[in-house]
């Protein structure tokens, strides 16, 4: 998967995930500076199926590290490349990146745009 949003949260991003059986998937990806990880189970027994994910997101890296959380969401995939996932996480970190000022909600949305395809 490639997008805005995709791996960890990265402004561009990309995830590769692996299918442990037919429907358990793990993923992991990283963008402009962020990475994140994923454990996702399917809804069909297909990797080309939606499917709900528990999200790690870790947003920046050294003195651009914003913020990480955790998370679930719900990934639709299209029949032929379009994916989006929306969900809630929890901020487990607040980095150097964000003002002192600013006040970490206690959830936050999660949320990515791209298109995948299969290798």
């Amino acid at each position: 998967m490639v997008g805005i949003l995709q791996g960890g949260g990265s402004l561009i991003g990309a995830d590769l995930e692996f299918l442990l059986t037919n429907k358990l998937g793990v993923q992991a990806g990283a963008g402009i500076i962020g990475y994140g990880a994923g454990i996702n189970f399917h809804l069909q027994p297909t990797i080309k199926s939606s499917f709900i994910s528990l999200q790690y997101w870790n947003q920046g890296i050294g003195e651009s590290f914003a913020q990480n959380l955790i998370g679930a969401t719900f990934a639709y995939r299209s029949k032929k490349w379009f994916t989006c996932q929306i969900g809630l996480g929890a901020p487990l970190q607040k980095g150097p990146a964000l003002p002192e000022n600013f006040k970490q909600p206690p959830v936050m949305l999660m949320f990515s745009l791209g298109a995948f395809t299969i290798f």
